[in-house]
C-alpha cells in the first residue's frame, strides 16, 4: 500500500509536470522549491525551468517533508529514488518557517548533503546569520532574479560551495 509521502511525491509530479525526461535526459539538475506565495512559487518554477532545471513545486514545509519522506511516514522512495540537487525554501511561511524546514533536512541522514537556499523579502540580518550557521547554502533576499538562479546552480553543479 502507498504511503501519504508516496503518493504526495506522484500527485506533485503529476500536478507540476516533472515527468521523465522532461528537460534533458536522466541527470535533470532537480530543485524541490517550497513556497506559500502561489505568484512566488509561480515565479521560482518559471525561473528554474528557463535555467534547464526540473521542478516540484510545494507550499508549505510540512508539504516538502511529506515530499522527502520526512514526515515521519514508512516510505519505500528511498533518498537514492528521489534525486533532488537543490531545495529552495521561502523563509517565512504559516506552520513551518523555511528555517524550521532547514533544520530538519539537516537533522536527515538521508537528505542533509542536499544545499539548502533561502528566500524572503526580509533582509533582517540576524535572520540571514541564523540561517547561514545552521548550513543553508545561500540566503536569496526576493524578488528572485533569473542571476540568482543561475548562480546557485553553476556553485552546486561545480561543486564550489561550501
Amino acid at each position: 500500500m502507498a504511503t501519504a509521502g508516496e503518493i504526495l511525491r506522484r500527485s506533485l509530479t503529476d500536478e507540476v509536470g516533472v515527468s521523465k525526461g522532461s528537460v534533458s535526459g536522466s541527470e535533470e539538475f532537480h530543485v524541490l522549491a517550497v513556497d506559500d506565495s502561489f505568484v512566488d512559487r509561480k515565479v521560482i518554477e518559471r525561473l528554474l525551468k528557463i535555467s534547464s532545471c526540473k521542478v516540484t513545486v510545494v507550499e508549505s514545509g510540512s508539504r516538502a517533508l511529506q515530499y522527502l519522506g520526512l514526515d515521519g511516514e514508512k516510505s519505500s522512495v528511498g533518498f537514492n529514488d528521489l534525486k533532488i540537487n537543490l531545495i529552495m525554501t521561502d523563509y517565512s511561511m504559516p506552520g513551518m518557517t523555511g528555517y524550521e524546514l532547514l533544520k530538519k533536512i539537516k537533522e536527515s541522514s538521508a537528505f542533509r548533503e542536499i544545499p539548502v537556499v533561502i528566500m524572503s523579502s526580509e533582509n533582517i540580518l540576524t535572520r540571514i546569520d541564523r540561517c547561514l550557521e545552521e548550513g543553508a547554502e545561500e540566503y536569496i533576499i526576493k524578488p528572485v532574479k533569473l542571476s540568482d538562479v543561475k548562480r546557485i546552480k553553476d556553485v552546486i553543479m561545480g561543486g564550489d560551495g561550501k
